[in-house]
């Protein structure tokens, strides 16, 4: 049984014109152990998918599927507070700029903590042993004393690890890192990726990684869905993706890549707001 199953997942949103279909019938699995990539342009609903999924939403918009599985239990059918007790504990996402996410009027050891009392009920003690051991897993020095710190008090990187930090706290079944490696230099995304990766075989989760960086792809997914305008162009493992991709969206993607260029420029892709007849070229 999949960890996660989603099928014909349909996110739009209400605007003056009429509604925004942000994602148009997506459909995916995940297995125990899986890590499973999300690639596509910016606009593609990557984001949108997976927070229809974790339920943080706002109120405009409106989300449908036939199906929302997670662990068996289905998503759709729980109430508020029923999501409440499984976002953050046996699903977990790691947010994209950390330096917006972390909230700057609480120490990091604060939000750590938040999470375990929550979740786990922990007494104080114990909460703040598992906030040092977790910023210790995550690779922060001197963890006891970075407890104290206040986001602005930490560098990028930093705030990053203190993301994963309390994405992972309870240890959750599946982990969403959406674009984990964003305005970090190459150094530091790639001592991040090597923690996902390590985290993800040391307690055997899921993991879905959102990104448009197909270097990330390569090195870390074990299967990979591209999206493109809401929907799913194309599903492989990540070996036949880049070395036979069915999808002429998928092809264009990959020949933007620098490595691929032929020339001085790089080969463009019609955007999001590109009219219907060219995008279905490019989608066939």
């Amino acid at each position: 049984m999949a960890l996660l199953e989603i099928e014909n997942l349909v996110v739009e949103f209400q605007t003056a014109s009429g509604p925004f279909r942000a994602v148009d019938g997506v459909s995916l699995k995940v297995h125990e152990r899986e890590v499973l990539a999300i690639v596509g342009e910016s606009g593609s609903g990557k984001s949108v998918s997976m927070l229809a999924v974790m339920g943080l939403l706002p109120w405009t918009a409106k989300v449908t599927a036939d199906t929302m599985t997670f662990n068996g239990r289905d998503l759709l059918k729980l109430s508020h507070s029923e999501r409440r007790k499984i976002v953050g504990k046996d699903m977990a996402m790691i947010f994209q700029e950390p330096m917006a996410s972390l909230n700057p009027c609480f120490t990091v050891g604060f939000q750590i903590e938040e999470v375990l009392r929550i979740h786990l009920n922990m007494d104080r003690a114990k909460r703040r042993a598992r906030a040092i051991e977790l910023l210790q897993l995550v690779g922060i020095p001197d963890p006891r004393d970075r407890l104290g710190h206040y986001p602005h008090q930490m560098s990028g990187g930093q705030c990053q690890r203190v993301m994963i930090a309390i994405a992972i706290a309870c240890n959750p079944k599946l982990l969403i890192a959406d674009e984990p490696t964003t305005a970090l230099d190459v150094t530091i995304q790639k001592q991040i990726l090597d923690l996902l990766m390590k985290l993800q075989a040391e307690h055997g989760m899921g993991l879905i990684m959102i990104t448009h960086n197909m270097g990330v792809v390569a090195e870390t997914a074990d299967r990979v869905i591209v999206q493109y305008k809401g929907r799913k162009m194309e599903e492989a493992d990540v070996l036949s993706l880049f070395e036979s991709p069915k999808s002429n969206y998928t092809k264009a993607l990959l020949s933007a890549l620098p490595e691929n260029a032929v020339g001085d420029r790089l080969p463009t892709i019609a955007g999001f707001m590109a009219d219907e007849a060219a995008a279905a070229g490019v989608a066939s």
